[in-house]
């Protein structure tokens, strides 16, 4: 296990707390103001605000606040073209030691009077769309450090997670009857698995997720971590209906908030042991998670992975079958578990296979499995062609098989070919 000092165990559990306020909680204002006030308690400074972009006004709006007056809070509008705001919807941590002295400060005598001296903007962000900004103020100079301005970006995380499942849940409840919650549950939960792969220069990735019912526990996420590396994360909550699907909500939001706060390079045993303490907090008798996490780092050519207790990510090259397995148990279960982090180098050529067990459970109308071996010969006749034809055929393959048989567990599958002469099309045509 890694050795953590007391601040550092308090802060991860402050960290920890934000992700259950926003799992099951659709009351925007009361969420905010819960993590408005938790950010200044997290990184011990005097005020937080929490301003939401309205793109028809082209301003942000204040929403909460920890901290700051009434008169503070009504000083002026801030429009999203203000330098600050912009850098920080860039993807920059703006920081301002002395907004006294600063000419990008554009209400410099009421933050003198309001005692405000250090000042520092993160963006909301939720599918690199920019929702709003989290501001830190603190009474001394320089005050915020980079461990700060990590742990304000995970916070910033959790918010956008707040706002976005605030937002499709009363998109989603508008005219609809009691009846109709498990349906609208399953709406909120698929439109929070990325709509597309990311558009990565040297790989070609390609993903699908097939629910069975309303809700489920499967999902996956990929996490940009810096111009050359990427995170992906591929999961199984067990469980089924509303419980699971919030669950899978409050987990996605977690592995997204240690991700965000993790300082360059990542360190994915830390993120993993938090990942598990969090599962060990929730998960009842009989329920666990189980969780793939990979960073791929394209200059590199490695994949640096932890595999709890998931379906090995499969690595193919040159015909041969290689299982991604090291790890440890599912998160959930053992607090002390220790995990196994695993790297490996990247050849052009090779295809990497990540999936759930509910593709290789499918079954026909004789209650026969499609099975791993199947899967793994059908891999086999496609690593020729790109990601997306390779998932396409996975399940053309398995349909052949199960036919119209009625299937009871979610199936999520993401391919990534490795190529370093591969661009996206955005890259290839100046007119796309």
């Amino acid at each position: 296990m890694l050795k953590r000092t007391k601040g550092q165990k308090l802060r991860d559990e402050r960290l920890y707390e934000l992700t259950t306020l926003v799992a099951g909680q659709f009351d925007l204002a009361e969420v905010l103001d819960k993590l408005a006030e938790a950010a200044v308690k997290i990184i011990n400074v005097k005020a937080c605000a929490i301003r939401l972009l309205d793109d028809q006004a082209g301003e942000l709006t204040m929403r909460s606040t920890f901290g700051l007056s009434e008169e503070y809070c009504n000083k002026g509008p801030v429009s999203k073209n203000d330098t600050v705001i912009k850098a920080a919807f860039a993807g920059e941590p703006v920081v301002l030691d002395d907004v006294r002295v600063d000419d990008r400060v554009r209400y410099r005598a009421a933050a003198v009077k309001e005692g405000l001296v250090s000042q520092l903007t993160v963006a909301m962000q939720f599918r690199n769309k920019p929702m709003g900004v989290l501001r830190l103020y603190s009474p001394k100079p320089k005050r915020f450090s980079d461990d700060d301005i990590a742990l304000a970006r995970g916070i910033a995380s959790q918010c956008a997670v707040a706002i976005t499942n605030a937002r499709l849940y009363a998109q989603a409840i508008e005219g609809a009857r009691m009846a109709e919650q498990m349906k609208l549950a399953g709406v909120l939960q698929r439109r929070m698995i990325p709509q597309k792969a990311p558009l990565v220069p040297g790989v070609d990735v390609a993903a699908t997720y097939i629910p069975c019912f309303d809700v489920g526990g499967d999902f996956y996420d990929f996490i940009e971590i810096s111009d050359t590396s990427f995170a992906v994360v591929i999961a199984d909550v067990i469980g089924k209906g509303i419980p699971a699907a919030i669950m899978t909500s409050m987990f996605r939001g977690a592995v997204r908030a240690y991700t965000d706060s993790s300082n360059c390079p990542v360190n994915i045993e830390n993120i993993v042991h938090k990942l598990n303490e969090t599962a060990c907090s929730q998960c009842r008798d009989g329920e666990f998670i189980s969780l793939f996490y990979a960073i791929f780092d394209i200059n590199d050519q490695t994949v640096t992975y932890c595999n709890c207790g998931h379906e090995p990510t499969v690595l193919i090259r040159d015909g041969k079958m290689i299982d991604l397995d090291s790890g440890g148990l599912v998160l959930g279960v053992d607090l002390d578990a220790d995990y196994n982090i695993g790297k490996t180098k990247l050849l052009d050529g090779d295809n990497l296979l990540f999936y759930t067990d509910g593709l290789i459970d499918a079954s026909d109308f004789q209650g026969r499995l499609w099975g791993r071996e199947k899967m793994l010969d059908t891999v086999k006749k496609f690593t020729a062609g790109s990601a997306g034809q390779m998932v396409k055929n996975i399940l053309r393959y398995r349909r052949r098989f199960t036919g119209l048989a009625k299937q009871i567990d979610d199936t999520s599958i993401i391919v990534i070919k490795v190529d370093r002469t591969a661009e996206p099309k955005f890259m290839k045509n100046p007119s796309y």
